[in-house]
């Protein structure tokens, strides 16, 4: 994800500087572009990934704090149960983050965003405006849907493992 983040800031860099309507004036360009991106990519992203690592960062807190060893984490059912808790939540997070990310970006960028102008009361109610490297971003969306889809199946997969050791269906090393 960091590596992914890293990237977005080459991809989305200065997009709202590239983004240009016609008529090509500031204060369109900026109104339109806030339209088309209420929030950016990049913005998005990070925290996606502060708000995912917090439930495990508060169970590390703890582990931390009480000087558990990672090998009793699968003895007491207790620390079993609030480490299945932290992953499940990251789970909730990721798969809440994950319907926004639709809601607010889609599965592709148009060329061409129409910009109802309505609001800044112009004779035009509705421009055009053209999106740079739109097919880069799109590409990007994809990637980002893909390695969230595959953190999720990762959790999902933890929390199979710690269960099957807790059962003892598996031996722990």
């Amino acid at each position: 994800m960091f590596f992914l983040g890293v990237l977005g800031f080459a991809v989305y860099g200065n997009e709202a500087l590239h983004f240009s309507c016609d008529p090509d004036k500031r204060e369109v360009n900026l109104f339109c572009y806030n339209q088309f991106r209420p929030i950016t990519p990049q913005v998005f992203w990070a925290l996606q990934l502060v708000i995912v690592l917090v439930p495990g960062a508060f169970f590390h807190l703890y582990a931390a704090c009480k000087s558990i060893k990672q090998e009793d984490n699968l003895q007491k059912s207790f620390y079993t149960g609030f480490y299945i808790f932290s992953v499940f939540l990251r789970i909730i997070l990721e798969a809440v983050a994950f319907w926004l990310q639709i809601q607010l970006f889609g599965f592709k960028v148009n060329a061409i965003y129409m910009c109802d102008m309505g609001a800044l009361e112009k004779k035009f109610n509705v421009t055009r405006c053209m999106v740079p490297e739109h097919f880069e971003k799109t590409i990007f969306l994809i990637a980002m849907y893909t390695f969230t889809v595959i953190t999720v199946f990762l959790c999902v997969a933890e929390i199979f493992e710690i269960t099957c050791r807790r059962l003892g269906f598996l031996k722990t090393q």
